[in-house]
This record gives structure tokens, sequence and C-alpha cells, in this order.
């Protein structure tokens, strides 16, 4: 789960990081009170959306006084940036920037580990830097077990270049941005800028941080933290019905047993739709894992049903510890539990089934004669039947 920038703010402040003073607001009236109430000269009005590119995009200005904060933030409030509406701004506390920096420490899955990154440049799109510059941003690893201590802190402040007047104090609030990592199950944890002012303090100016939602269960006041507004409804319905789904742009509904054949199918499907009118592509993500109940199919055909850019479905099993009978007979049953309550079939679906009692899974459905359904026994046939029926329907 990405946060907010306010977000990220008050949550460095609860764990001691250094940061200014910031209040939300979601009208032009509301962000001249955040204004009078920070009590500053200068303020910076920013667009509160979870994409980079917001000062290019006009989503961040500098305001004197509390008229001029409503004049900046009417001009950003529902601004589009990169496709993100902004809904909310925060009205920050204007800073004495002297120099600006760049951390982060993130999830590095590739190598197992955390990775720390850091630059006496910030305040720049870091991407660019570390194509054109690599050198400007040192990379250094961080074992999981002992974390960013203080040995580490000062292994990345002299790896990234920083005076040697100012190492002690950036690597105190670099350990300070660690314990936000480990402590609030992060896998990433963004400053950019990272700055010092005139007066020689270090302040995270602008954070970004993710949260492992896996890790949920471990921090209640996370549920606090997201924004209902801003989720796909068929995310969200996924979601409440327990399922594992990513809403993709394409118009084919794809239904798989297991991460690794979903994304497989997701591949084949977006081959074959090249040979098609409009190269149809996968709607979406789902994966079904284990359990293929007729509930739980039921719940998936319901969920990219109701994506209206879905034009055909794809149903991609292989047959393991569950076996292909039982997802015949939760197929079926979806069918039945879908009709009853007012939610029939309505787009073509396709269905594979290999692998344990493929053949009897098979049988079950040509019985049962489901409208809109048909079988084909490859992978390959599949994905090329339900891209032309994508195409055509």
């Amino acid at each position: 789960m990405d946060l907010y920038e306010y977000q990220a703010r008050d949550l460095f402040e609860s764990h001691g990081v250094p940061v200014l003073r910031g209040l939300t607001a979601t009208t032009p009236d509301e962000a001249a009170a955040a204004a009078t109430e920070l009590g500053t000269p200068v303020v910076v009005v920013k667009a509160q959306v979870k994409t980079g590119g917001r000062g290019k995009a006009g989503g961040v200005k500098v305001a004197k006084g509390a008229e001029d904060a409503k004049a900046k933030a009417e001009e950003i409030l529902g601004l589009d940036i990169k496709g993100h509406v902004v809904k909310k701004v925060m009205i920050a506390e204007g800073a004495d920037i002297a120099e600006e920096y760049y951390f982060s420490v993130l999830l590095d899955r590739a190598e197992r580990r955390y990775l720390a990154m850091c630059s006496v440049e910030g305040g720049m799109d870091i991407e660019t830097l570390a194509e054109e510059r690599p050198e400007a941003l040192a990379k250094i690893p961080v074992d999981p077990n002992t974390g960013i201590d203080q040995a580490k802190a000062d292994e990345i402040v002299a790896a990234a270049g920083f005076a040697e007047a100012d190492r002690a104090k950036i690597a105190a609030v670099i350990i300070k941005l660690w314990e936000v990592y480990r402590d609030e199950d992060a896998t990433l944890v963004e400053v950019n800028p990272l700055v010092k002012t005139g007066a020689g303090d270090i302040v995270a100016l602008d954070g970004k941080v993710s949260l492992d939602e896996n890790a949920s269960f471990r921090h209640e006041a996370h549920e606090a933290l997201i924004d209902h507004t801003a989720a796909d409804p068929l995310e969200a319905r996924a979601t409440e019905k327990g399922l594992n789904y990513v809403k993709l742009d394409g118009s084919v509904g794809i239904i798989g047993n297991g991460a690794g054949l979903v994304m497989s199918t997701l591949d084949v499907v977006a081959y074959a739709g090249e040979e098609f009118p409009g190269a149809p592509k996968p709607a979406n993500f789902l994966d079904i894992g284990g359990g293929a109940s007729a509930e739980v199919m039921a719940n998936g055909l319901d969920v990219i049903l109701g994506d209206a850019q879905v034009k055909s479905v794809f149903v991609n099993v292989f047959g393991g510890i569950t076996a292909c009978d039982a997802v015949a007979n939760g197929i079926v049953q979806a069918f039945a539990l879908l009709s009853e309550q007012g939610k029939a079939v309505t787009q073509p679906l396709v269905v594979r089934l290999d692998g344990n009692n493929a053949e009897e899974g098979r049988r079950i459905l040509t019985e049962a004669n489901l409208p809109l359904l048909e079988q084909v026994d490859t992978m390959d046939g599949a994905a090329r039947r339900v891209a032309e029926l994508a195409a055509s329907n």
C-alpha cells in the first residue's frame, strides 16, 4: 500500500524523523485556514497524489500568505497528474533550503535483502541520476538481521560523499528512517529531498512510503491509512471476497490456479491477441489458488464480469492437489449460483483443464452443456480462442 505524502510525513513524525509542519485541505478555503494556522511567511501547496512528477505538472506551488495559498490550492485541486485527479493538498511550512540530498531503503527481492540508496544530489528524478551519473548514487546492501545500525549508517553517508561535518546528523536521521521501515513493515521508505537548512538542520522534506499489505495483521493502525475512495471498485470488491485480483487494461478476463500459471496465461493471451483486430489483452490477474469451490469460482466470475471492458473469459486450470473434476464441478455450480443471484454469465468462457483428473473434469463440463462455455485442450489454443472471441464480441 502506497501512502500519500502527508501520511508519510505523519508516520515520520511519529518515529522521531525531523519534518516540517503540514496540514491537509480539500478546498481553497481550507487551504487558506491551514496557511493561517501554520503562521509562516511562506508555505508550499502540494498536490496529494500517489505518483511522481507533481512539480513538473504544476502540483507543487509556493505561496506567500493565506490568500495566496487559497489561490494556489484552487489551481491545484482538480488537476489531473498522470491520470490521478487531485482531491487533497498539503499545506506545508516553507523551508530555508541550503542543500538537497536523497535517501531510500527498499526491499531488494533479487538479492533477498534490503538496499539503501543515498546521494548528495537530491530533489531531482533519481532514475535519471542513476542512469546518467550512477557514480553519484551510493547503493549499500543492508542485512535484514542487523538493519541500519550506527556502523551501517556511517558507511552509507561515507559512500554517498557527504561532508565530514554533516555526516553525524545525516546518519542519525537515516537510522530513524530505518526504524520507520522496520517497525512499520515497509517495502520502501524514500526521502527526496532530504534537506539541510540554512541553520544546519537535517529535515525530511518529501517522503514516500510503501507498506507491505501482507503484514497488515500486525498493524491495526494501517487500516486508517487506506484511501477507499481511490481504490478501484473491482479490486475493492475482490478484496472483500478474499480474491487475489489485480485490474488491468485489456478485454480478456483471466482466472487461474497459481500465480505462476496466471502470469504465464497473461503472456500467452497477450501474444495470441496480436493476431486479431484491436489486439485483445488480459483484463485482470486473478489467482484462485487451490480453492475451486463453487463460491470461489462464482466470486471470481462475478468480479471479472463486473468489468465492462471484459469481452471474454479464460479459465486456465492445471489440476494438482485440487483435481480438475473438482474445478469443473465448481464451475458448474458457479453458473447456477450466479443465475440464482440474477448475475447470469453473459460473456463467452473458454476453459482449459489439464493435470490431475483432467479427462473427468472435461466430461463434467461437456455434460453440463453450460451456455457460452467452450473447452479447448491446450493453453495456446485456448488463449487464441479467447482472444478471437474478445475481438469479435
